[in-house]
Parts: C-alpha cells; structure tokens; sequence
C-alpha cells in the first residue's frame, strides 16, 4: 500500500504541473476547430496527452498501482475544461482534493479569505475529510455501485457525464474478453438508472497489440464499435492507441479487489496528496516519448469524435442557461 500511494503521490505531482503547462493560469485553448469543409469538429491535445501518458512509463508503474488508466483520466477531465467546463464541475479536479461536491466549492468561494484558507489547509490534509473529498467516486446503476472515471455531476442535477476508462498494454488474448464483459455489464447499469447521463467508454490499448495480436486487436476495435452504438451501451466509445519508444511496458497484471462499498458516494481512505520530488520540469522533459497511433484508430473510436459526442450530450440534455461556458466555445470555433 505504501508503494502504491508513493507512485500515486508523484504521478499527481508531475500530472498537475503538465496540466498546469498545458493551461496557464486556467487559461484553456478552445478545442472546437472549422475544418475546411465548414464543419465544426473537437481537436484533442494529443501533446499533453502524451506527456501524461509518459508519467507511468517514468515511473514504471504497474497497473495495481493505478497510475496509468489515471493518465486518461486526467487527460479526459482536462479535455472538458478545454471544452468549458468549470474546474470544479468536472472530476477529477486539477488540484487536491480530486473530488470537491459544487456545494463545498461554492462555499469556499463564499468566505473571507481567512476562513477560506483554513478550510482549504484541511480539504488538502490527507484523509482529514472523508465523505467529502476523495481520488475516486462510486456512482449507484441500475443494480450496484461502479467507479466511473471522470465525471460531470452536482446534487441538483444529478450525473450529467460519465466516462469509464479501462487499459491494457500488455497479455491482450488474455485480458481483452475480461475487458469488454466488464465495460457490456458497467454500461447497462449505469445506463438504466441515468438515462440523460452523457455515458462513454475510453480504452487505452499498447500498439504493440496491432503487431503481437493483430487478429484480438481487430476483434477489440469491433466489439468497441458496438459498444458506441447499441440502445442499451454507451453513448460513445473512444480508443487511445499508444506507442511507447524503447522497450518501455506496463505490467498488465491482476488489478486490486475493491471489496464492497456500504453506500454509494466518495470512497474513504483512498486519496494521495501529490507530493513533488525534485526538479518536475526536469522530470518532464525526460519523460519516455509517447506517440498517438491515429492512422491506426477506426474512425468511430477516435478520441475527438468520442469528446465531441460527450460535450453534445451534455448540452443536449440541459437548458440553454447552464453551461454557458461550454455552449460558448462550441459556438465559437477557431479556424484549423
């Protein structure tokens, strides 16, 4: 446990500082780009998602570690603030405490600065507020709670988005059928009790697949297509085809038993506070080279098409008056 919160503590330190690079100040680009054919279409920061990307691979840590499926999920929340999300709408948040309910948000903008500060020391105090803060967050389906990944949500509303993310770089006969049973059982019951939800699925697989496995890596793309596209599965499903230079790997090996949680909401005891070791921009630009295999990812599974699926769902199914942000840059694209 000790390892695995050590890897997480510096995973976080370097993710930040890599967001925190990518947008200045909170200063996001706007993703929504006119292509040459007048059509409006989401470009994905692909370079801050390979930095992200090589943080695991610094560090090499194992898939019990979690580290590097939290790489998509940072990657994706950070997307969405890119869209116009607000920092604190969307999970998990670019600072400590990973999840922060709107209320609690809302209040520490309310205080005086004082009494704001205090409350921020202990929000960011490891542990010292469970039930309100945490690195993960269990949401209630249809028949039992499942950990979504990055989410989009608030006590008035209800979840607006959930984005589940799975990944597998290694054993890929093995693992693959595993993976999709899960993700065909997490949809339907998610699906069945938030219906309006925006609900996707993001894989993250090794290209090492299209050489070692070709004939799963074609079955795998297939099944992710289906699951995009039937009643009862995901809105929209993307993939993430990395290439790792060198011989980095990730360990695929069998992830930690989660046991079962007595209520649905926060999980306790599970958060990190990020913890900076040494120089992180040096740490950066050390970081093994990750490339994007777009020329090898089926049209239906590319990310910009999955991110630009998620931020319509939300905006179709909420009024004209919330999310302002969002419904601004979407309307207002710049030329590509």
């Amino acid at each position: 446990m000790a390892t695995e919160k050590t890897a997480k503590a510096k995973a976080w330190a370097l993710f930040d500082r890599i967001v925190e690079n990518a947008a200045p100040e909170g200063e996001h680009t706007n993703p929504w780009v006119t292509a040459a054919d007048g059509k409006r279409r989401y470009e994905p920061d692909y370079g801050t998602l390979c930095l992200l990307l090589g943080v695991p691979l610094s560090l090499k840590a194992n898939t019990q570690s979690g580290v590097p499926a939290l790489a998509l999920d940072v990657w994706l929340s950070y997307e969405l603030r890119r869209a116009g999300f607000g920092p604190d709408q969307t999970w998990p948040r670019p600072e400590h405490p990973r999840i922060l309910p709107a209320s609690v948000a809302n209040l520490l903008k309310a205080l005086p600065r004082d009494d704001a500060t205090a409350v921020k020391k202990l929000l960011k105090k490891e542990g010292a507020m469970t039930g309100v803060t945490s690195a993960s967050a269990k949401i209630l389906g249809k028949n039992y709670l499942k950990q979504v990944d990055v989410i989009i949500t608030d006590w008035s509303t209800g979840p607006e988005l959930l984005i589940s993310t799975k990944r597998m770089d290694s054993s890929f006969g093995k693992n693959a059928p595993n993976r999709i049973e899960e993700s065909y059982g997490d949809a339907k019951n998610l699906r069945l009790r938030h219906p309006q939800a925006a609900l996707g699925f993001v894989f993250g697989l090794s290209a090492n697949a299209l050489l070692e496995e070709p004939g799963t890596a074609e079955w795998l793309f297939d099944l992710l297509i289906k699951l995009g596209q039937e009643d009862d599965a995901y809105h929209a499903t993307g993939l993430v085809l990395m290439e790792y230079s060198g011989a980095s790997v990730i360990d695929d090996g069998e992830e930690p038993e989660q046991g079962v949680p007595e209520e649905p909401g926060v999980e306790p005891g599970d958060d990190v506070v990020p913890a900076a070791d040494g120089d992180l921009e040096k740490a950066i630009a050390k970081l093994p080279k990750v490339k994007i295999r777009l020329d090898a990812t089926p049209d239906e599974l590319d990310p910009g098409r999955f991110l630009a699926a998620m931020v319509d769902r939300v905006l179709k199914a909420t009024p004209v008056t919330m999310h302002k942000g969002a419904r601004k840059r979407r309307a207002e694209p710049a030329s590509s």
